[in-house]
């Protein structure tokens, strides 16, 4: 186990020659749980610290109002100093915006509608990377590509990516930009840590075949991977104690608990061990961090040094086993 300086902390995005870094910075966790100020010294720092990459959302910003987070990034990148030059910019469509018809999902008219709007937020004239939250399986291909191809010829996207689809929904996806000669994905934004591993079947070998980046959002399972039990011991938990790692961690204590002890052992902070895991996987491009403090920045900095040995990745795949054959599909069939 090393945790020397990487030689290079750009990589190309798939197959495309943008070069992003590998920790892309979330802001799913502004405007709630980091405070409006707090969260627009976390941009600066994380790119002074060398994060190209920013990763948000149209419905981020809901515990304020939908669009209140674009609308930060907007109001950082408006105070100039090269910010816009240096970021590469990822946003999502495809969340539902409002109760009224048609302001959510993958029609061709929300997805123009919810771009222009992403601009005027984020106070931009192109979005570098515009992520499909999740699949919409009421709009058939032919559509999502119509508005997506007017998008990139106008200028105001660069490029196309997904969020939470299955294997088969990249590859139909992708012969679909091939008949009307586009690009088509670059990227695939999927839940992918430890202890949620299920990626690995189909979503991350249909990346790879089909030239994607994979980022991993969720690298630590909302905390559940970042020593929920020692920090609910000292009743220090705030993440880690609710949400998908309150969810998860009853069927998962005693795998937990043994991660925990196994950290200890090798004097890593689980944090930085879950996270130096996901970025050790084949075909993972890149994961994106939700830190709450510069604290938590440095800490995934460390974590994105640290290179794990062949002894530790077989302990961890021992306590946290592959899925492998036979376990649930990325998407569960339905009629």
């Amino acid at each position: 186990m090393t945790g020397g300086e990487a030689p290079d902390p750009y990589v190309r995005l798939g197959r495309l020659a943008t070069r992003v870094s590998r920790l892309w910075l979330g802001t799913v966790n502004f405007s709630g749980r980091v405070a409006d100020d707090d969260a627009l010294r976390l941009l600066d720092e994380a790119l002074d610290r060398g994060i190209n990459c920013v990763d948000t959302a149209d419905i981020y910003g809901w515990r304020v109002h939908k669009g209140h987070t674009e609308e930060l990034v907007g109001r950082w990148l408006a105070r100039g100093g090269g910010r816009r030059d240096r970021v590469v910019l990822a946003t999502k469509v495809g969340g539902e915006m409002s109760d009224r018809a048609n302001d959510g999902g993958l029609s061709a008219r929300h997805i123009v509608a919810a771009c222009e709007q992403s601009l005027r937020r984020l106070g931009v004239e192109c979005i570098d990377l515009y992520q499909m939250h999740h699949i919409d399986r009421a709009a058939p291909w032919d559509e999502v590509w119509q508005a997506m191809d007017l998008l990139v010829a106008s200028g105001k996207v660069c490029y196309v990516g997904s969020s939470n689809f299955a294997g088969w929904h990249i590859a139909e996806a992708q012969a679909s930009a091939h008949r009307r000669n586009s690009l088509g994905l670059a990227s695939e934004q999927c839940l992918y840590n430890l202890a949620v591993r299920h990626a690995e079947l189909e979503v991350l070998p249909a990346a790879h075949h089909h030239g994607l980046a994979a980022i991993a959002w969720s690298p630590l399972h909302g905390g559940l991977l970042s020593g929920v039990l020692a920090k609910l011991r000292s009743g220090t938990a705030v993440k880690s104690a609710q949400g998908r790692a309150q969810t998860l961690l009853p069927s998962l204590r005693g795998a937990i608990e043994e991660y925990e002890d196994f950290c200890r052992g090798i004097g890593q902070h689980p944090a930085e061990v879950g996270l130096s895991w996901v970025l050790s996987r084949p075909h993972v491009t890149g994961a994106v961090i939700g830190p709450r403090t510069v604290e938590h920045l440095d800490s995934a900095l460390r974590a994105a040094r640290l290179t794990l040995g062949d002894a530790e990745l077989a302990a961890l795949d021992r306590i946290f086993p592959p899925v492998g054959r036979g376990g649930p599909a990325p998407e569960a069939w339905a009629a």
